[in-house]
């Protein structure tokens, strides 16, 4: 099969031919049709988190296709999923579903995670092997190409605002209207919140505004200001890897405000007031994706015709050109490789 692979840290990715992998028990095997592109996989393929992924790795963890082949079962438990069915492979790969934070459930923070397209292989491939009780169901009404973004960067904003519990009355700040934020964006507004979107790019402002943000402001101008005149803001999601918005977001939170931070700066840093963080009651948080559960919310949000994916078709032998896409910021939303 053809597959883009990290053949060393920081290397550029090669297009290999590679053998189909062969499902194990509690496995299944899955033909890849389209996979989006998320800033991680360039993360992984550089090395830059403190926790190196497997090396060589196949990334991906916004894969989508049909199943078509099933491992040996785990015990006398049937497969949840079954041949033909059209399924979504995620970041969480596979959780141990013993320990206290499956149990209370919170797999996402599993003491012994898998993580698809890093500590496995993932989807950018024209087929991949994930467990079976961790791939989500894709509900006919929602289309393999919005899928894939709905996977990752759907899943992940929408937790993040479960997380800070935006109220109707509140304002939302969404930083960054990329891959992931245009989707936070609309997931705030299905909390019934007023919404703020922060950009420095002209078509991404112009996005936020089509999908119905209350305001928009540029981060290339007076920032500070601009959010002062607004009232502040309630809850802050911050989608970019960048200290310098993180740190704005914090100082437009009102008293008792929330920003949950879902962007991982390479160096792994950040700087914040203490004094104001304690004198307003602000608080930060961090979210990691969401569970199986929430995606399938997310899918069942999008299938009812709540959300909206940007979305901009690649090929997998043009994934290096892509990164750099991504990289200087040119993207729409979420480039999806079709296999």
């Amino acid at each position: 099969m053809k597959a883009a692979v990290v053949p060393a840290l920081g290397a550029p990715l090669q297009i290999r031919d590679v053998p189909v992998p062969e499902p194990g028990p509690g496995q299944v095997l899955v033909r890849i049709e389209t996979c989006g592109l998320c800033h991680t996989d360039i993360h992984a393929a550089r090395g830059e988190w403190p926790v190196k992924p497997k090396i060589p790795l196949i990334p991906g963890h916004e894969g989508v296709g049909v199943v078509v082949s099933v491992g040996p079962p785990l015990g006398d438990h049937e497969p949840p999923v079954r041949l033909g069915q059209r399924v979504a492979l995620p970041w969480l790969g596979h959780a141990c579903g013993m320990c206290r934070y499956c149990i209370d459930g919170w797999e996402t923070y599993c003491t012994a995670p898998e993580y698809t397209g890093y500590t496995m292989d993932g989807s950018y491939a024209e087929y991949a092997v994930a467990y079976a009780n961790h791939v989500v169901p894709v509900p006919h009404g929602v289309t393999s190409m919005d899928a894939s973004p709905l996977t990752c960067a759907g899943v992940t904003t929408y937790k993040a605002l479960k997380v800070a519990e935006p109220q109707p009355d509140e304002t939302v700040m969404v930083v960054g209207v990329g891959g992931l934020g245009h989707l936070g964006l609309q997931y705030a507004r299905v909390f019934g919140a007023r919404t703020v979107a922060v950009d420095m790019y002209d078509a991404k402002l112009q996005l936020a505004a089509d999908l119905g943000a209350d305001h928009v402001v540029d981060a290339r101008g007076d920032q500070q200001a601009a959010l002062a005149a607004l009232g502040g803001v309630d809850v802050a999601l911050v989608t970019v890897p960048s200290t310098h918005a993180m740190r704005a977001a914090h100082a437009a939170l009102n008293p008792r405000g929330r920003m949950v931070l879902v962007g991982i700066p390479a160096d792994n840093r950040l700087e914040l007031p203490v004094f104001e963080t304690v004198l307003r009651g602000r608080s930060v948080l961090g979210s990691l994706v969401g569970t199986r559960n929430d995606l399938a919310d997310v899918f069942d949000l999008h299938a009812r015709g709540l959300t909206r994916v940007i979305t901009a078709a690649r090929r997998l032998e043009d994934v290096n050109a892509c990164f750099d896409e991504v990289l200087a910021g040119k993207v729409p939303a979420r480039l999806v490789f079709q296999m």
